[in-house]
């Protein structure tokens, strides 16, 4: 099973509002994502960031990043509203 996804970041604000609690938040898609999806970054149920998600992108620290391994980059997540 995989670790949590190093893409996913918990923020208390963001796009100009605030959040009593903090939410989740994907670096690679620059938003914040619904708690479903949450639950695949944070490798709950058996899911894995590296597969499950069409978002994932493999950290390999060169700053070159050929848009990932699965789905479409540039399709839009569902906002967490």
């Amino acid at each position: 099973m995989a670790e949590k996804c190093p893409h996913l970041e918990y923020r208390e604000e963001g796009e100009d509002r605030s959040f009593d609690v903090a939410r989740a938040f994907c670096t690679v898609t620059d938003s914040f994502v619904q708690p479903m999806r949450a639950d695949i970054c944070n490798a709950r149920y058996g899911l894995d960031p590296a597969t499950d998600c069409e978002f994932y992108v493999e950290p390999d620290g060169s700053g070159e990043d050929d848009g990932g391994s699965g789905g479409d980059a540039g399709e839009e997540p569902e906002d967490d509203r």
